[in-house]
């Protein structure tokens, strides 16, 4: 059976979802976009996964903030608001019906091509904007079980030549590293950076425990996590000691605990890493409590 903290229960209703493209609805089975599409040609676009958590966009302001400053660094108007493409998006949920455990994919690619190239200046269309909604929840049997991950020779790269913090459509080298992990038997990839120190997974963020202290990247070189900037968060309003810090597998493989981080698993526990085992049995004392108060600052977001 397939574990990771993309594992989500099956949903018979996700069959008949509506999907947006360019304001426009469209059945599952119908919704396509062009060939022509410069996200379909060369990865030319940025994206937000969200949540809907009893009729509220989890954390909206922050998952606006990195969309468009990820179309900033790449040169890309969107042509809209952020209260145009809330309308969009509200849109979308009301058409599904949808108020709770929902998980929104954002989409936003720099248009129609006149014919295939990396040139942007053979964009005849404005942005392509397509939203997802679907009825998505954890597998809790991946939270109880935990995952294990393999540490990849593909790096998380420097940020002069593709930042990790861009939220963008070129995720090929992430595949790569999760590809490598699968074939040596693990469920995710873990990354290191360009100077060997642990950075993140090849779809989330890495934390560890050790001594009570919560470690994780110095955010150089791993992905700009919603969750991850929550949980430490989190820590400082609960003084529980966390540090961005560089540090190495030597320090990985003595941790008390691990886990990873993401908007659609929240905080997962991990069991072994590299084969060694790093926890017996999940989730540990300290990521118990993170993901109590994690999910705390989401019900106080949601008002309830």
């Amino acid at each position: 059976m397939l574990n990771g903290t993309h594992n989500a229960l099956e949903d018979s209703r996700n069959e008949q979802v509506l999907i947006s493209i360019c304001g426009e609805l469209f059945p599952r089975n119908e919704a396509k976009i062009s060939v022509f599409d410069s996200g379909y040609l060369v990865g030319d676009g940025v994206w937000e996964g969200l949540r809907l958590h009893h009729g509220v966009l989890v954390f909206w302001e922050e998952h606006m903030d990195r969309l468009w400053q990820g179309a900033k660094a790449i040169g890309m108007d969107l042509e809209m608001t952020r209260d145009e493409l809330r309308k969009e998006v509200q849109k979308v949920i009301e058409a599904n019906e949808m108020n709770d455990g929902v998980h929104i994919r954002i989409m936003i690619t720099r248009g129609i091509k006149k014919t295939p190239s990396q040139n942007p200046r053979l964009t005849i269309s404005g942005p392509n904007v397509v939203i997802i909604a679907e009825h998505k929840k954890a597998d809790p049997e991946t939270r109880n079980k935990g995952i294990t991950l393999f540490t990849s020779t593909i790096r998380r790269g420097s940020p002069d030549y593709l930042d990790p913090r861009l939220n963008c459509h070129s995720k090929l080298h992430e595949v790569q590293a999760l590809i490598q992990a699968l074939e040596a038997g693990a469920d995710e990839a873990l990354m290191l950076d360009i100077h060997g120190f642990v950075s993140t997974c090849n779809a989330t963020n890495f934390f560890m425990v050790k001594n009570g202290e919560v470690w994780t990247s110095t955010g150089q070189y791993c992905m700009n996590g919603i969750t991850r900037g929550k949980v430490i968060e989190v820590c400082e309003e609960n003084n529980i000691p966390c540090y961005q810090k560089n540090f190495s597998l030597f320090d990985v493989y003595g941790a008390d605990e691990a886990f990873v981080t993401g908007s659609f698993g929240g905080l997962t526990p991990v069991t072994k890493i590299d084969g060694r085992v790093i926890a017996e049995s999940v989730p540990g004392t300290i990521t118990g409590l993170l993901q109590t108060l994690y999910q705390g600052k989401i019900e106080s977001y949601s008002g309830n």
